[in-house]
Order: C-alpha cells, then structure tokens, then sequence
C-alpha cells in the first residue's frame, strides 16, 4: 500500500519538472510590426519571431515575455532616422515599443534582425520586470547583451580590444553618453563582461531577482548588495581581473594556460572576421559604383 503515495509523489515531481519550461513557452505574446515603405520583408521576418525560444531565453534571466511588442521598422533615409545616432541600430521605449532602423542592424551588438529583436525585448522585459523603476544603462545593455547573444569566445576576443584602452567600469555609464560609436561598443563589452560573470557566478536568474528588488522600492545599489553580497565596485572588479595586464603571463603560464592560447585564437579569428566583413562593404561600393557610372558589375 505505500507504493500508490510515492508513486503520485513522483508524477507530481515530473509533472512539476514538465510545466516549468511550460509556463515560459506558454505565456500569451502579441507582436505588431509597422514598417516603412521598402522594408515588407524585413517586416515579415520580424512576424516570425519564436516566442517560444524568447521567453525560455527570459525566463533563464528571471525575467517574463511582454503579453504585447509593438515592433516599428524605420528606414535610413525615414526623417526619424536622420534624428538618432547613425550608430543606434534599434531602441526601446517602456513594457511594450521597439524601433528598429534595419540598415544599422550588423552595428556592434547586433549580428542579425533576430539579435535585435531579443535584445529589444530583454530591455522591456526588464522594464517591466523593475515596475518602471529606473536600472543603470550597463545593467540593462549588459542583461540584454547576455540574454541575447551569451559571452562567447567571439565576444571574449572582442573585449581584450576594449580593455586594452583601460576604462574604469565607474566610466560605463559616461561611455555610453558618448558622441563616438568605439566608445559606446566599449561601454557595450564592458556592461556584458560584468553582468555575464555574475550570472555565472550568482545564478542566470539575477537580473530578474535584482529587478524584482528595485520593483518593490528598493534602491538598485542596495538591491544588487543584496542579491550579490557585494558592491558594484567589488563585482567590477572581480569581473576585470582576468582582463587587467598583469594578469596574462600569469595565466598564459599555469595549468589553464590553454584556456589563454584559446583567446589568442578567438582573437585571430576576430580580426580576420573583421577585414572580411570590410572587404565585403568594399566588394558591394565598388559595384555600386560601376552600376551608376554605367558599366555592368562584375
């Protein structure tokens, strides 16, 4: 007689195991897309988005998918393009709108429309998540950059140039008001780099509970204290220890030295992805230029 309670005991366990995915997937989700005139299919990539993918993704961070994303796609040559920064690739305003200008979209964060989309996404959810409570910009942009991409071997790469020119992570928030687009890609790894190092070391799910803090009337410095046990200040420099120059030879040298010459390559292939990418651009204006002179391309 007493296997019948443990065994309801197990189909309760599972059952519990099988809705936890269940309810990030099965949340309600409407998107609405306006688009400018040319950008029809842009527009309908949008449209496809997974939900499903996108809220499993927020619900790792702590955080839920918006019911309702208003998505509005802006051209390069739209009048409202012309008043935000050529660098800007995408923006979110509030629990609900996100501008995307397509033409912008491979600018640093992104590497695709559907990037943008997720990271625009992260930003509401996080809104949504602190009750329109304000959060640092590297807290959101770092959430968001993590949610969205992950901190890879590419992005490990990417963040040796940005520690190289030894910003204070005090300087982030300065960095992201900047008028030059290296400093905002800066401000970018080095918001990433902090947020993705304690989520590893604090749970994926702290973005969320940070937020829920500053949602209920606490300060964010105090509500990050909290779920963390450490300052700001402390993280910061907990995250940047590996990255400060007196660090290499030391782990270059030791038994993970490896993981170093590992770097060294995500850093090659960095590079090499970069002039490819230039020699790309350049491919496609030397055949717009031929086509407007009249020749035919090659």
């Amino acid at each position: 007689m007493a296997r019948a309670p443990c065994a309801r005991l197990v189909l309760l366990v599972l059952a519990a195991l099988c809705t936890l995915p269940a309810r990030a997937v099965a949340q309600a989700f409407e998107l609405t897309v306006d688009a400018s005139p040319g950008l029809r299919e842009i527009a309908d990539r949008v449209r496809r988005t997974d939900a499903a993918s996108l809220a499993v993704s927020l619900s790792r961070a702590g955080l839920d998918l918006p019911p309702r994303v208003r998505v509005t796609l802006i051209a390069d040559d739209d009048p409202r393009a012309l008043e935000v920064r050529p660098w800007v690739a995408a923006q979110a305003f509030g629990t609900e709108t996100v501008v995307i200008y397509p033409g912008r979209v491979h600018s640093y964060p992104y590497d695709s429309l559907e990037s943008v989309v997720l990271h625009e996404i992260v930003h509401l959810s996080l809104n949504a998540r602190a009750l329109g409570h304000r959060l640092p910009r590297w807290f959101h942009e770092g959430v968001a950059v993590s949610v969205e991409s992950g901190w890879g071997l590419g992005s490990q790469a990417r963040l040796l140039l940005a520690a190289a020119r030894g910003p204070a992570i005090d300087d982030v928030n300065a960095l992201f008001a900047s008028d030059a687009a290296p400093e905002t890609t800066t401000a970018y790894l080095l918001s990433a780099a902090l947020i993705e190092d304690l989520r590893r070391r604090h749970g994926l799910a702290l973005p969320g509970a940070v937020a829920g803090r500053v949602a209920r009337g606490e300060h964010f410095d105090a509500a990050f204290r909290a779920e963390t046990g450490e300052t700001v200040d402390e993280a910061a420099a907990q995250a940047w220890r590996v990255y400060r120059g007196l660090r290499w030879m030391p782990i270059l040298t030791s038994a993970g030295g490896m993981w170093g010459w590992i770097l060294v390559l995500a850093f090659v292939a960095f590079i090499a992805r970069v002039r490819r990418r230039r020699r790309k651009r350049w491919d496609e204006e030397d055949k717009d230029e031929a086509f407007t002179s009249g020749d035919p391309p090659a």
